[in-house]
């Protein structure tokens, strides 16, 4: 994974896409944040791109394609599927049901949205400073 590549968030809600803005704004990441409303525009970008994100971050009641469909593409995707790109769930809802459907999809991680800004803002900051500690097959590609 590439500790500086940009960060794809998928999210159809303007207000939590606002959110993780800011909360990415505030924790002065210098990774490029990227932000698209649905799953085929932002299939449309890593089909189109060299670059290797640091994660996708998704959520998966989402219109056009669900969190779990986008997961399945990207995951059977063998462009995208060699860049190692970690994919998590950030999303409102979580039933039993819905963490076992995310994880069968080999999904890297399942996390509910916290309800106050600042437990949404160490979410978010221990998930990234995870992931740029990570050692991932593709570096070594």
């Amino acid at each position: 994974m590439n500790i500086d590549g940009p960060i794809i968030v998928i999210e159809d809600d303007l207000e939590d896409q606002f959110l993780i803005g800011e909360t990415f704004k505030n924790l002065a990441y210098g990774n490029q944040i990227l932000f698209f409303e649905d799953g085929i525009k932002a299939m449309e970008y890593l089909d189109t791109t060299n670059s290797k994100p640091l994660l996708i971050l998704s959520d998966i009641n989402m219109p056009k394609m669900n969190g779990l469909e986008i997961r399945d593409v990207v995951h059977n995707h063998e462009q995208e599927s060699i860049k190692c790109i970690p994919y998590l769930f950030f999303t409102t809802g979580a039933n039993q049901q819905l963490v076992i459907d995310a994880y069968s999809t080999s999904v890297q991680g399942f996390f509910k949205k916290p309800a106050s800004f600042d437990d949404f803002e160490r979410t978010i900051r221990t998930i990234v400073d995870y992931l740029k500690e990570c050692i991932s097959p593709a570096e070594f590609l």
